[in-house]
Protein backbone atom coordinates (compact mmCIF):
# COMPACT_ATOMS: atom_id res chain seq x y z
CA UNK A 1 0.00 0.00 0.00
CA UNK A 2 1.65 3.69 -0.73
CA UNK A 3 1.60 5.85 1.87
CA UNK A 4 -0.64 8.79 1.89
CA UNK A 5 0.51 11.69 -0.06
CA UNK A 6 -0.73 15.51 0.88
CA UNK A 7 -3.70 15.70 -1.89
CA UNK A 8 -5.30 12.78 -0.50
CA UNK A 9 -4.99 13.41 2.99
CA UNK A 10 -6.49 17.13 2.22
CA UNK A 11 -9.19 15.06 0.46
CA UNK A 12 -10.14 13.42 3.27
CA UNK A 13 -10.22 16.22 5.35
CA UNK A 14 -12.44 18.41 2.86
CA UNK A 15 -14.74 15.58 2.78
CA UNK A 16 -14.77 14.84 6.66
CA UNK A 17 -15.51 18.56 7.30
CA UNK A 18 -18.06 18.77 4.82
CA UNK A 19 -20.04 15.61 6.00
CA UNK A 20 -19.71 17.59 9.94
CA UNK A 21 -21.53 20.60 8.52
CA UNK A 22 -23.62 18.50 6.47
CA UNK A 23 -24.75 16.93 9.85
CA UNK A 24 -24.56 19.94 11.82
CA UNK A 25 -26.74 21.71 9.15
CA UNK A 26 -29.70 19.05 10.06
CA UNK A 27 -28.95 19.89 13.90
CA UNK A 28 -29.35 23.88 13.39
CA UNK A 29 -32.21 23.67 11.11
CA UNK A 30 -33.87 21.34 14.06
CA UNK A 31 -32.90 24.53 16.75
CA UNK A 32 -30.62 21.96 18.65
CA UNK A 33 -27.39 23.64 20.91
CA UNK A 34 -24.59 22.11 18.60
CA UNK A 35 -24.84 22.32 15.23
CA UNK A 36 -22.61 23.41 12.07
CA UNK A 37 -19.18 24.26 13.76
CA UNK A 38 -19.11 21.62 16.59
CA UNK A 39 -20.23 18.80 14.27
CA UNK A 40 -17.91 19.53 11.87
CA UNK A 41 -15.04 20.34 14.08
CA UNK A 42 -15.82 16.65 15.64
CA UNK A 43 -16.01 15.22 12.30
CA UNK A 44 -12.60 17.50 11.10
CA UNK A 45 -10.73 15.95 14.72
CA UNK A 46 -11.74 12.43 14.11
CA UNK A 47 -10.22 12.45 10.87
CA UNK A 48 -7.31 14.36 11.42
CA UNK A 49 -6.76 11.25 14.56
CA UNK A 50 -7.22 8.75 12.27
CA UNK A 51 -4.62 10.64 9.60
CA UNK A 52 -2.38 11.17 12.00
CA UNK A 53 -2.29 7.25 12.98
CA UNK A 54 -1.94 6.34 9.38
CA UNK A 55 0.84 8.57 8.66
CA UNK A 56 2.64 7.59 11.58
CA UNK A 57 2.01 3.65 10.81
CA UNK A 58 3.62 5.32 7.49
CA UNK A 59 6.40 6.60 8.92
CA UNK A 60 6.72 3.56 10.95
CA UNK A 61 6.64 0.71 8.37
CA UNK A 62 9.37 2.62 6.20
CA UNK A 63 11.57 1.88 9.13
CA UNK A 64 10.77 -1.54 9.28
CA UNK A 65 8.52 -1.30 12.49
CA UNK A 66 4.93 -2.45 13.53
CA UNK A 67 2.55 -0.04 14.45
CA UNK A 68 -1.65 -0.07 14.79
CA UNK A 69 -3.61 3.10 13.59
CA UNK A 70 -6.41 1.44 15.28
CA UNK A 71 -5.44 2.35 18.92
CA UNK A 72 -5.65 6.18 18.05
CA UNK A 73 -8.78 5.54 16.77
CA UNK A 74 -10.34 4.09 19.97
CA UNK A 75 -9.09 7.23 22.08
CA UNK A 76 -10.76 8.99 20.11
CA UNK A 77 -13.51 7.65 20.53
CA UNK A 78 -13.47 7.35 24.51
CA UNK A 79 -12.87 11.33 24.20
CA UNK A 80 -15.79 11.82 22.06
CA UNK A 81 -17.96 10.17 24.97
CA UNK A 82 -16.52 12.23 27.17
CA UNK A 83 -17.70 15.20 25.29
CA UNK A 84 -20.68 13.78 24.69
CA UNK A 85 -21.72 13.17 28.04
CA UNK A 86 -21.19 16.42 28.96
CA UNK A 87 -24.26 17.74 26.49
CA UNK A 88 -26.76 15.54 28.42
CA UNK A 89 -28.86 17.00 30.92
CA UNK A 90 -31.47 16.23 33.30
CA UNK A 91 -34.62 18.22 33.61
CA UNK A 92 -37.27 16.58 36.00
CA UNK A 93 -38.00 13.12 34.60
CA UNK A 94 -36.41 14.03 31.71
CA UNK A 95 -33.19 13.60 29.60
CA UNK A 96 -32.32 16.26 27.51
CA UNK A 97 -29.08 15.89 24.85
CA UNK A 98 -28.82 12.25 24.25
CA UNK A 99 -29.66 12.94 20.67
CA UNK A 100 -27.11 15.25 20.22
CA UNK A 101 -24.66 13.32 22.31
CA UNK A 102 -25.47 10.48 19.71
CA UNK A 103 -24.95 12.70 16.88
CA UNK A 104 -21.64 13.50 18.19
CA UNK A 105 -20.68 10.21 19.08
CA UNK A 106 -21.79 9.17 14.85
CA UNK A 107 -20.54 12.16 13.69
CA UNK A 108 -16.86 10.93 15.36
CA UNK A 109 -17.27 8.02 13.90
CA UNK A 110 -17.76 9.01 10.08
CA UNK A 111 -14.97 10.91 10.82
CA UNK A 112 -12.60 7.96 11.15
CA UNK A 113 -14.19 6.20 8.73
CA UNK A 114 -13.18 9.01 5.91
CA UNK A 115 -9.76 9.85 7.77
CA UNK A 116 -9.60 6.25 7.22
CA UNK A 117 -10.38 6.50 3.23
CA UNK A 118 -13.29 4.57 3.67
CA UNK A 119 -15.35 7.70 1.81
CA UNK A 120 -18.12 5.64 0.73
CA UNK A 121 -19.08 4.52 3.61
CA UNK A 122 -18.34 7.63 5.75
CA UNK A 123 -20.17 9.50 3.17
CA UNK A 124 -23.12 7.09 3.32
CA UNK A 125 -23.42 7.06 6.71
CA UNK A 126 -23.28 11.13 6.55
CA UNK A 127 -26.78 10.92 4.82
CA UNK A 128 -28.53 7.73 6.42
CA UNK A 129 -27.75 9.73 9.77
CA UNK A 130 -29.41 12.85 8.52
CA UNK A 131 -32.57 11.63 7.41
CA UNK A 132 -32.83 9.02 10.18
CA UNK A 133 -32.53 12.65 12.50
CA UNK A 134 -34.94 14.21 10.35
CA UNK A 135 -37.66 12.13 10.13
CA UNK A 136 -37.29 10.61 13.24
CA UNK A 137 -37.56 14.08 14.37
CA UNK A 138 -40.54 14.05 12.65
CA UNK A 139 -42.08 10.77 14.22
CA UNK A 140 -41.01 12.00 17.64
CA UNK A 141 -43.38 14.80 17.25
CA UNK A 142 -46.20 13.26 16.39
CA UNK A 143 -45.32 10.58 18.94
CA UNK A 144 -44.26 12.99 21.49
CA UNK A 145 -47.53 15.38 21.12
CA UNK A 146 -49.54 12.81 22.37
CA UNK A 147 -47.54 11.92 25.65
CA UNK A 148 -48.01 14.84 28.68
CA UNK A 149 -44.83 16.45 29.93
CA UNK A 150 -43.92 14.15 32.99
CA UNK A 151 -44.11 10.92 31.11
CA UNK A 152 -40.89 8.84 31.95
CA UNK A 153 -41.12 7.89 28.09
CA UNK A 154 -40.75 11.39 26.74
CA UNK A 155 -37.67 11.67 27.03
CA UNK A 156 -34.20 11.14 25.14
CA UNK A 157 -35.69 12.30 22.20
CA UNK A 158 -35.56 15.94 22.90
CA UNK A 159 -32.63 16.92 21.43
Amino acid sequence: MEPLGDIETFQRLGLAMLAGVIIGLERETADKPAGVRTFMLVCEGAALFMLCGLLLSDQLAAANRISDPGRIASTVIQGIGFIAAGVILTRGTQVVGLTTAAGIWVTAAIGLLIGAGFTVLGLGATVITVVSLFVLRVVGRHWGDARPLDSPHKGGSQT
